[in-house]
This record gives structure tokens, C-alpha cells and sequence, in this order.
């Protein structure tokens, strides 16, 4: 009997056979090491570059479009020189706005794109596998920058942390984290209605995510098992 699962039709980009692998471990490690690096202007922008290429050269493995992969170039190469000005002048609004306003939209680009990747068609790969992991952790950073567009833009939207003139970015990550996993341990707090409606939306997206794409995987897993059985029949 014919197997109904098609073949993986993704090329091997620069970041190997498993490009969704590679972005997972590097978000990981990203969060690892940025307290370490926190105090560090050059290596919190070189850090933040290399995630962004990394993260772009993970998008151009996974998307079969290549126009769309120019939107997110066109959005990410200015995101990378912001991440640098932002390492140099961290007290300059602006720059901490823009840089937010051109992070949030290249990592939910990344996110979708990872998602499309997901559903194209009925296999579950190994690299689809770390893709599920991976485009969490994209997520969550994008609505790390929202938040901190919005804390820049109304100022006091969010309360506690360790800083007294407000939340660095590294805790509003840890919000996002907190409020994507549904967890609820962070001890910044969204106190802005702005801050409320963006942290209302990411637990719906949050909720959505497990429901969608972890289900997807999981029913697609028993399918093939299912039809390994059929065929040995």
C-alpha cells in the first residue's frame, strides 16, 4: 500500500539539514547568556545581531517563497543595525522604539513562516519537531519588543522588577515567557490597559499554539503509526 506522507521538500540551507535545530539551540543559549553579557554594550549587540542572522538564515531554509523572504530582509537588516545603536545608546527612546517596531514584525514573520512550515504537508520530520520548540521562542521574543514598544510609548504600563526607572528588556522577555507558557511567574506586571491588551493577547496566542500546532503534530504522529500498522496488515 502507498504511503500517503510526502517527502520533505526542504532544501539544506546554510544551517544544515536541520535549520530549526540550530535556531531553537541558539534562542536557549541567547537566554542563557544574556545576563552575562547584560553589562556588556558589544556583547549585547553582537549577541543580538548573530541571533537575527541566525534566525533569518533559519527563515530562508524553512520558506519556499522567495519574495516573502525579501519582506523579512527588508525588515530584519535594519532590525540588526538597530540591535547595535540600541547596545550603544540605551537610554535614547527612539532608538528603543524603533528598534522594537522593527523586531516585533521580523520575529512574527519568522514565527508565521515556521508555522506554514509546519503544516505543508502530512510528514512530521525531525527538523519539524524542533521547529514547534523554535517558533515558541520566536514568538515569545516578539512579544517581548511589543512590550517594550509599549512600555517606551505610555510609560508606567508596567510595574516591579529590578530596575527603579523601569523594566529592562531581559525582564519583559521573561514576562513573555511567563505569560506564553502560562506559568504566571513573572514578577513584572502589566499595569497599562496597552500592557493588558497585548498580555490578553498572548495568552490567547499562547493557548492557540498548544492547541493547534502541538495537537497537529501529535494527531499526525498517531496517523502514521496508524498507517505503519495498515501496511504490515
Amino acid at each position: 500500500m502507498r504511503s500517503r506522507f510526502s517527502r520533505d521538500p526542504r532544501a539544506d540551507g546554510v544551517l544544515g539539514p536541520q535549520p530549526s535545530a540550530v535556531l531553537l539551540a541558539t534562542q536557549v543559549l541567547a537566554v542563557i547568556a544574556y545576563p552575562f553579557l547584560d553589562g556588556s554594550t558589544v556583547g549585547r549587540a553582537l549577541l543580538g545581531v548573530a541571533q537575527i542572522a541566525v534566525v533569518g538564515a533559519a527563515l530562508a531554509a524553512v520558506r519556499r517563497t522567495p519574495a516573502l523572504n525579501w519582506v523579512a530582509l527588508l525588515v530584519g537588516v535594519p532590525a540588526a543595525g538597530f540591535t547595535v545603536l540600541e547596545a550603544l545608546t540605551a537610554d535614547v527612546d527612539w532608538i528603543v522604539l524603533v528598534s522594537a517596531l522593527l523586531h516585533a514584525p521580523f520575529y512574527f514573520y519568522v514565527s508565521y513562516s515556521m508555522i506554514r512550515y509546519l503544516f505543508h504537508d502530512d510528514k512530521v520530520t525531525k527538523d519539524e519537531l524542533y521547529a514547534t520548540g523554535a517558533a515558541f521562542t520566536v514568538v515569545a521574543w516578539g512579544f517581548a519588543y511589543v512590550y517594550a514598544a509599549v512600555a517606551v510609548l505610555s510609560p508606567d504600563s508596567f510595574s516591579g522588577g529590578s530596575a527603579t526607572d523601569g523594566q529592562t528588556w531581559f525582564e519583559l522577555l521573561y514576562l513573555s515567557f511567563s505569560v506564553l507558557t502560562s506559568v504566571g511567574l513573572s514578577d513584572v506586571v502589566p499595569m497599562g490597559s496597552h500592557a493588558r491588551s497585548f498580555v490578553a493577547v498572548e495568552m490567547v496566542v499562547g493557548v492557540l499554539y498548544v492547541a493547534l500546532v502541538i495537537s497537529r503534530l501529535v494527531g499526525l504522529t498517531v496517523s502514521r503509526q496508524a498507517m505503519k500498522a495498515v501496511d504490515k496488515d
